[in-house]
Order: C-alpha cells, then structure tokens, then sequence
C-alpha cells in the first residue's frame, strides 16, 4: 500500500506564515526519508492559520529540497486560475523536475464571499470544472492557437479531487476522495467513479486515493490528543467565520467550551484513524479493503511537530 502525505502549511500558535512554510519543506525531507510516495501542498487563501496559499511554488520549492518523492499539489482550485496558466506552471514543474509532479486538481472556490470577490470568481464558477480540466489537460495533447510552453507534450499525472468525481470518471483520471466523508457518501463516489471510468492517455483504469486524518503514538489517548488542535481549530471556524492556528492540546482541554461548541468539537474528532500503530495498521487494512483504495494520503496536523513526526514514522513502519 503506497503511504503519501498532504501537508497545508498549518500555522501553529505563536508561529509566523513564513516558519509555517520553511516547516512544510523542511517536513517533505523528513518523510521522504521515511519512504512516503508522493508530498503534496495545498490551495487556500484569505485563511489567517493555513500559509499554504500558492501550491505550484510551494511545490516547487518541495521538489528542490528533495530527491525521490513526488511533489505536487493537492490541490490547485481550477476555478479560481486559467487553464493555460496552470498548465504552463506544470509545464515548467516538469521541466525542472522530470518524473517527480503531481498535478491535483480541485473544483472549489474561495470560503467566503470577500475571497471569491477578491479572486475575481464566484460560486458559479466551479460548474464550468470539467471543460475547464479538459482544456487544461489538452494544454499537454493538442496542438492549440495558443500553446502552454513548455507544456506540449509532457505527462504531468493528474489527480481530481472527491468533489469532481463525476469529471474524474468521464475525463479518465485517478480519483482523491476523503474518508471523513462519511462512510456511505465515500463508497458511493467511489462506486459511480469506477462504474462511469473511461480510460484515458491519463490511466487506462480507475485510481483512488483515500484521504485521512491517521494520529498514531504510543498509546490511544496520545494519539487521540494529536487530534485535538485541528479538531478545536475546526469547531472555532464554524463558530466564528476564522481559522485559527493551532493550539496544544492541553490549551484547548482546559477552555470552557459552550454546548454548541462542544458539540461541534465531539463532531470534529469523529471519522479519523488514531490509536497505537496496532490499532491504526488494522483500521487501515479494513479501511482499504472496504473501498479498494490504490493509496492513503495522510493528511494530518497537530501543534507539536515532533509528535506528528513520530505518527509518520510509526505509520511508515507497518506492515500494509
């Protein structure tokens, strides 16, 4: 089973969007070391505790600081940039770094409405997802009025995420879908992903990867404190309209919390992969055989960036 990590440059409490960044890279080499598949960053903006706002750069800078593991993005939100432009930025990719680029694609726009206004797109934006995959796609195939140098006839692997698994399927490509979902929306996209698939210069079959949050440690409660931050940082955006940075656990545990918001807490902690590496490698082996899943993105954030290494490292060493 192929193990690869999403990592979208979490800020933590104290911490400035530069160091959050210089983490990001500096955490690619150390899971490269550990023989993770792919490392891929993600697309947000307007979000004060997320410093991953220009994936293709970071990625870049991703690819530069490691040798062997795949570099790319997890998404790239089509609706949000115009196809050509994407292209050429794989294009160039590609270019620097042969072999090793990822091209996750996604069909969402900004969280509010200011950022959709200061993207110059609204929600409607996101229907026109498909032609706009396509004629990002052809950028690299066909030979068009305005070409995407240095795009022609590169293979960058493209990946849509679980929300365009419709487009996935019709256009041929492997498939990103998350297991906090909810476990019958999961295997139903899955499902009609792999009945409606057409082969493609892309993949001549269907591919899922499984996104999820997976804390492991030493024991169940230390992994399950490893999912309190985001779990908190979740609760605090629903309730507020902003996303913070990330607090230690004991921070969080220790602050009064309304009814609503424990509510909510409780429901953020739901659906994620934790416990000791026993608990977690037989979680996963029944999470993949139950959705036939190709690979798991890990896509896991804490504030304490050791103990999230040491998650890494022990799911790493399991036997899947």
């Amino acid at each position: 089973m192929k193990l690869s990590v999403l990592d979208r440059s979490r800020t933590r409490s104290g911490q400035t969007h530069a160091e959050a960044l210089r983490e990001t890279v500096g955490f690619a080499r150390q899971v490269e070391a550990l023989g993770y598949h792919r490392f891929w960053v993600s697309e947000h903006h307007g979000v004060p505790g997320v410093a991953g706002s220009a994936p293709t750069v970071l990625a870049a800078a991703v690819a530069a600081a490691t040798t062997t593991i795949r570099a790319g993005t997890g998404g790239v939100m089509l609706p949000n940039h115009q196809p050509l432009v994407v292209a050429e930025q794989f294009g160039v990719l590609e270019s620097l770094f042969p072999g090793r680029i990822d091209m996750g694609l996604g069909r969402s726009v900004g969280f509010t409405g200011a950022v959709r206004a200061a993207l110059g797109h609204d929600r409607d934006d996101a229907d026109a997802f498909g032609p706009r995959l396509a004629e990002l796609l052809g950028h690299f195939t066909d030979d068009r009025p305005v070409r995407a140098y240095p795009a022609p006839g590169l293979r960058v692997r493209p990946f849509v995420l679980a929300t365009g698994a419709g487009v996935a399927a019709e256009q041929g490509l492997p498939l990103v879908i998350g297991s906090f979902r909810g476990e019958r929306a999961m295997t139903g996209a899955i499902d009609a992903y792999r009945a409606g698939f057409r082969p493609s210069v892309w993949a001549s079959e269907p591919y899922v990867v499984i996104s999820a949050n997976v804390a492991a440690a030493a024991t169940t409660d230390e992994a399950w404190r490893l999912l309190v931050p985001e779990a908190w940082a979740m609760t605090w955006s629903r309730t507020r309209g902003e996303f913070p940075p990330l607090s230690t656990p004991e921070e969080i545990l220790a602050t009064p919390m309304t009814d609503r918001e424990r509510a909510l807490f409780e429901q953020s902690l739901e659906g994620h992969v934790h416990g000791t590496p026993t608990e977690v490698g037989k979680a996963l082996e029944a999470l993949v055989e139950r959705t036939g899943a190709d690979e798991v993105l890990v896509t896991t954030s804490t504030h304490d960036r050791a103990a999230l290494l040491t998650s890494y490292r022990l799911l790493a060493e399991l036997d899947l």
